[in-house]
């Protein structure tokens, strides 16, 4: 608490800060381009029911709703589509937590906020919500049948929305405590329910609303990660290792925000091997028609990302399917918005290859170093009874093989142009680029706030 309490700007290395202002970027692209989807349509008119008017912009859509509605929403529309960031040992979708949360702070305060405090309060929340993933298995929650990033996550955003409040440490550690007693999310969301989107939106709100709830004095769980009785780590931890000691471990010196991953394709992060292996085999089929295809991956890709898929399949089905992400890039060699329609997700020539997919968990993979459990191996054979095999280690976005600012930018563009003037793109890119020096956040909130086109349809 007394980290998150006195992390200054100057305490924070130049490429930690650069590196943040970019997943802040990417976080935007997605919202942009997520907040018109269909799903997010019924999401916007559900919560407008509930919540009414307000004073909070919701990205993208030219309205304005509570702060806790729009944490909400925006959150939402930055999953929309799977393209944002994750962490890929501690998994949690950083951007999609802490935007809308400090976002909704923001327009809360009843004063201007600085773009650097922003910033700060973000990288706050970079750092807290893997720590906090690690103190309790990591991945392992995701092999449990939890979606591990609301059960992280709202930790990230509490701790980071105390930051931009500037809570004391005590304060501090009440919002974590009402964060925690809050932390939920089941995995079974991702074959068919909206509701997958929102998911992390209800970590980003709850976290929104612990900060404020511990700033007005009301009191939250003390000790609510070492407790032994009912405390987080002992409850969400049961039935596999635990480290707490990792909640604090490194604070200040090794720097999660690097580590963050950024996605380059519409799917969830552990397909993204299995993209990147299909590309790569679709470029040697020489016209060979293709009789089986054989996927092999460790135990979270296997458990998060396999199921024998059914039509009609939706498209957070597919986004989550290991066999449809591939067949699908094997056929148009890329997985983007375009290959989650639902035309496409009923395509003939999909399911003739999804028919033939096998996939087989190798428990072998997870026992290498975490850094390789992502692995995948896609192995071809053909009519002919020949066979080719593509093996990737580590797909490009993990630590070792990073997505580069510059590619962020691209990325951004790709994403935005869809659904407004390069123009306005371009504006936000600069804005978002130059938060660090920016003494107010409105002209930024206010280059969002318009309504965007619609993506996919």
């Amino acid at each position: 608490m007394t980290w998150i309490h006195e992390l200054a700007w100057d305490d924070v290395p130049d490429k930690v800060r650069v590196r943040a202002a970019h997943l802040l970027l990417d976080g935007l692209g997605c919202a942009l381009v997520g907040a018109q989807l269909p799903w997010s349509r019924v999401a916007t008119d559900a919560v407008f029911g509930v919540e009414g008017a307000g004073d909070a912009v919701v990205i993208g859509t030219g309205r304005t709703t509570t702060p806790a509605g729009a944490a909400l929403l925006n959150s939402a529309y930055i999953q929309g589509f799977e393209l944002d960031d994750f962490h890929p040992l501690a998994p949690l979708h950083s951007a999609s937590l802490l935007l809308p949360s400090l976002l909704s702070t923001a327009s809360s305060l009843g004063h201007e906020v600085s773009g650097r405090d922003l910033m700060l309060a973000a990288i706050v929340g970079f750092e807290v919500g893997p720590r906090v993933g690690y103190s309790i298995g990591g991945t392992r929650m995701l092999s449990r049948g939890w979606h591990s990033g609301p059960v992280f996550g709202t930790a990230a955003a509490a701790a980071a929305c105390a930051k931009l409040r500037g809570l004391d440490p005590a304060m501090t550690e009440d919002a974590l405590g009402f964060a925690a007693t809050q932390s939920a999310g089941l995995m079974s969301a991702q074959y068919e329910a909206m509701g997958k989107r929102m998911q992390h939106g209800f970590a980003a709100r709850n976290g929104f609303y612990s900060a404020a709830l511990a700033a007005a004095g009301y009191t939250g769980i003390d000790q609510v990660f070492e407790r032994e009785y009912g405390g987080y780590v002992a409850v969400y931890g049961e039935g596999h290792p635990t480290d707490l000691d990792a909640i604090a471990r490194g604070l200040g010196e090794n720097w999660e925000t690097t580590t963050v991953m950024v996605k380059s394709w519409a799917v969830m992060g552990g397909l993204h091997g299995a993209v990147q292996a299909a590309q790569a085999l679709r470029g040697r089929l020489a016209g060979r028609t293709v009789e089986r295809i054989d996927i092999r991956v460790g135990d979270v890709v296997y458990h998060h990302g396999w199921w024998p898929p059914e039509r009609p399949l939706e498209a957070i089905g597919g986004q989550m399917n290991i066999g449809y992400a591939t067949a699908v890039t094997l056929l148009d060699g890329t997985a983007l918005p375009e290959q989650f329609t639902a035309a496409r997700l009923d395509s003939d020539d999909v399911w003739r290859l999804l028919d033939r997919t096998h996939v087989e968990l190798d428990r072998g993979i997870d026992e290498l170093p975490p850094t390789e459990r992502f692995q995948t191996h896609v192995t071809l054979t053909f009519a002919d009874g020949s066979t080719d095999t593509e093996s990737v280690m580590a797909p490009h976005g993990n630590p070792l093989d990073p997505v580069t600012n510059d590619e962020v930018v691209a990325k951004f563009h790709a994403l935005a142009d869809r659904v407004m003037s390069p123009d306005r793109a371009t504006a936000i890119v600069d804005a978002v680029l130059g938060l660090a020096d920016a003494d107010s956040l409105a002209p930024l909130v206010a280059l969002l706030a318009d309504p965007v086109g619609r993506a996919i349809d």
